[in-house]
């Protein structure tokens, strides 16, 4: 997948300081992002609550895929924690790539693919009652979020409170 990544296809870049939105709810977006450093979150609001359902720190690839998918506007926000820097391509300069050979387009379908599963992962955490259980479920199949992203923000993303997450990594 670095083929990918260090290829001419990222070829924007954007700094986005601190809390900046790289995207608000109700836009369309169909860029594809790759964070060279810094981190992000993509949350839905609901009932003035924010619902975190992903990250991406440096190496990530960050996309708004219902909306990119559909070119149509979507829910999600994406949002720096801290300052951030991605590179961009567009949907048009993505599937032009994809379509110039079959090397890339396997490696496209790679990327997908990886997102899927992500998002099945995900989706299962959700259906665990247990905060131990989600806990453990991200920790061993993302240690490095632990690293990269403030506790607050991972007590949201795995529906439990602060103060719960730091009694789970302290046993």
């Amino acid at each position: 997948m670095l083929e990918f990544l260090q290829t001419e296809l990222f070829w924007e870049t954007k700094i986005l300081k601190r809390n900046a939105f790289l995207k608000i709810s109700g836009t369309i977006d169909t860029n594809v992002y790759f964070v060279k450093e810094g981190s992000i979150r993509i949350f839905i609001e609901d009932e003035n609550e924010e619902r975190i359902i992903r990250f991406g720190y440096k190496g990530n690839i960050i996309v708004s895929l219902d909306s990119f998918l559909s070119g149509k506007p979507s829910e999600f926000y994406i949002q720096a924690i801290k300052t951030t820097t991605v590179k961009v391509t567009s949907k048009r300069d993505l599937y032009e790539f994809i379509q110039s050979n079959n090397e890339n387009l396997k490696l496209w379908n790679s990327v997908l693919e990886d997102l899927v599963l992500q998002q099945i992962e995900r989706e299962k955490d959700l259906l665990y009652a247990s905060p131990k259980i989600r806990y453990e479920r991200v920790l061993k199949r993302s240690p490095k979020l632990f690293q990269e992203i403030p506790n607050k923000y991972i007590a949201n993303y795995l529906r439990m409170s602060p103060e719960t997450l730091s009694r789970l990594k302290k046993s």
